[in-house]
């Protein structure tokens, strides 16, 4: 049964180029619209994120945004806080401050700015930080298809998702993973594994990045901007990383995705291109 027809659009994340990134769908005024019906929703555009825009309840926001996956809700998700904020200026949004609006979601509130063409948001600390469990370590590295020697460092680096962080020798061991999804989906470890390894210095991107979150109902992610939020801060205060840098993503899927991450008085910001993709409605 129709409810209402509500603005949607769908617009695609850290890249410049349309079909490029990671899109997210993003489904205005939904106010009114029940958990099932969110969730419904999500399911039917089968995208990594969709999201919901409703009316704040602290009023230092300028919206509040609900994010789920094809099967469960997320506190947090960094592409769809860029996306949507993009969808909510488009819109005829106005911020109140006039450096970005602010967003309230279930880890509280993120603040956005825009700076250099792209959207930016703060990063929220991390919900789990630390060493991962040895054994943990050796059973997702299995998972990835990779030796427990190629993995050179870990850590939880969760923001919301659940990630753990795998620090791998190179960008091209990264490329070269082919996960037993399976095996990740069912592991008791963390439904998120994120993997980064170091390109050769002077090329465009410091580093590549892959996401695997099965357990979610996406297998493989395109571009994250959560796992990138979480990953900065532990690759800068281990030494793995200088302060600011471009991180590429989604390579193995035929995306560019291009990340760029910021540590700046004392914040992580993480941003990227944002490009709308569809503008309707949708009948929910």
């Amino acid at each position: 049964m129709i409810d209402a027809v509500r603005p949607f659009s769908q617009v695609d994340v850290f890249t410049d180029e349309l079909t490029a990134g990671n899109p997210v769908a993003v489904v205005h005024d939904a106010d009114g619209l029940s958990d099932a019906a969110m969730a419904a929703v999500a399911s039917w555009t089968n995208l990594s994120e969709t999201t919901f825009l409703l009316p704040p309840t602290d009023p230092a926001a300028d919206y509040r945004l609900r994010i789920f996956t094809p099967r469960a809700e997320l506190p947090f998700a960094g592409h769809p806080t860029l996306g949507s904020a993009r969808a909510w200026l488009e819109a005829g949004g106005e911020a109140r401050d006039p450096s970005g609006p602010v967003q309230e979601c279930a880890v509280g509130l993120v603040r956005l700015r825009a700076a250099g063409g792209r959207l930016a948001f703060a990063a929220p600390p991390l919900m789990r930080s630390g060493p991962v469990d040895e054994a943990d370590v050796a059973l997702l590295a299995d998972a990835l298809g990779l030796g427990r020697t190629a993995v050179l460092d870990a850590a939880w680096v969760d923001n919301g998702p659940g990630w753990v962080g795998l620090l791998l020798p190179d960008a091209a061991t990264v490329l070269g993973i082919e996960p037993d999804l399976r095996a990740l989906g069912s592991s008791e470890v963390s439904r998120a594994v994120g993997v980064v390894g170091p390109h050769p210095p002077g090329g465009e991107a410091a580093f590549e990045v892959r996401a695997f979150v099965p357990s979610l109902g996406v297998g493989e992610d395109p571009v994250t901007g959560s796992l990138n939020a979480g990953l900065a801060r532990w690759l800068v205060d281990a030494g793995h990383a200088p302060s600011s840098y471009v991180a590429a993503q989604g390579t193995c899927l035929g995306r560019r995705g291009r990340v760029h991450v910021e540590h700046a008085g004392g914040e992580v910001w993480v941003g990227g291109g944002t490009v709308p993709g569809v503008v309707g409605t949708i009948a929910v």
